[in-house]
């Protein structure tokens, strides 16, 4: 039997106001591209033509799908602990804007967080699906790239969803807890 190094070393986690110090002293520059998981800084995969490109399209339609009906925040962190702030393609928040004139949203603000995996989908489906379940996210979707697949991950109880699902990247899809917004996404990766 072998043991990681997780199991018998012990580590310092650093919070999110450290985490936010790191980028005012410049020990972490304006333009890394990190998030803080579980107390730890990680590295994102660098964005690149194909991925921009996604965002962008789809940074379009679900402005256009939720009017006034929810919040898009493109590429922004959101709070879920005093130890973690990840950084999803996107983040459905609660209306209105003001509420987060003084603070980063949280993980009660969110109705769905969406990932665009096109080099990290393992990471997206290990790491990120058990944290935002284990901190309420209602809904998680990733649009899975490479197989051209949208899956769902719905209903979080004890840090995993129970409610997981995949179906082709087109079509109409309605999150959860927006039933009145639709949103397209036939032809995406086709842009």
């Amino acid at each position: 039997m072998s043991a990681t190094m997780s199991d018998w070393i012990p580590r310092h986690r650093i919070t999110v106001d450290e985490y936010y110090r790191m980028f005012e002293v410049g020990i972490l520059p304006p333009d890394a591209r990190v998030e803080l998981i579980e107390g730890e800084i990680i590295d994102m995969a660098p964005t690149g033509i194909d991925h921009g490109s996604i965002v962008l399209q789809l940074t379009h339609r679900l402005v256009r799908a939720a009017g006034d009906l929810t919040l898009v925040l493109p590429q922004s962190g959101v709070r879920l602990s005093d130890i973690s702030e990840p950084q999803p393609d996107f983040t459905l928040l609660r209306p209105p804007a003001g509420t987060y004139r003084k603070r980063v949203p949280t993980a009660g603000d969110a109705l769905l967080v969406i990932e665009v995996s096109d080099s990290n989908l393992r990471y997206d489906l290990k790491v990120k699906a058990p944290l935002y379940a284990n901190h309420g996210i209602p809904e998680y979707w990733i649009i899975d790239v490479n197989d051209r697949q949208l899956r769902f991950f719905r209903t979080p109880k004890m840090g995993q969803y129970s409610e997981v699902a995949s179906t082709a990247l087109s079509g109409l899809h309605v999150p959860v807890a927006l039933p009145g917004v639709q949103i397209d996404l036939t032809g995406l990766l086709d842009e």
